[in-house]
């Protein structure tokens, strides 16, 4: 149970560490405008990544589905923002599709 203990410990450390540079370096520094913008993009540029060629592979039966879906999330995120309306919408709205056909 000890090493169990130290191992988790360890773990963590070696975990947070490179979590926490970043805040100490940029602490006191004004970031660039340029690279500001390109972090504000990464979240969405993640979440694109991992969820698309999944949408796809989702309804093989029923392609249209995947495309009302993403069309739904496209649309509202383009006008309203975020990121988890859109996603459980485009979800919901692709369940419906798939219920009316």
């Amino acid at each position: 149970m000890n090493n169990i203990m130290i191992l988790i410990i360890g773990m963590m450390i070696v975990t947070y560490i490179p979590r926490l540079l970043p805040f100490i370096i940029m602490s006191d520094n004004e970031m660039q405008p340029n690279l500001k913008k390109f972090l504000e993009y990464i979240p969405y540029t993640a979440l694109g990544a991992l969820i698309i060629p999944g949408v796809f592979s989702a309804t093989p039966e029923l392609p249209q589905a995947s495309l009302v879906g993403i069309g739904f999330c496209v649309i509202y995120a383009w006008y309203k923002g975020g990121i988890i309306i859109p996603v459980i919408g485009s979800i919901l709205v692709t369940f419906i599709t798939l219920l009316l056909n």
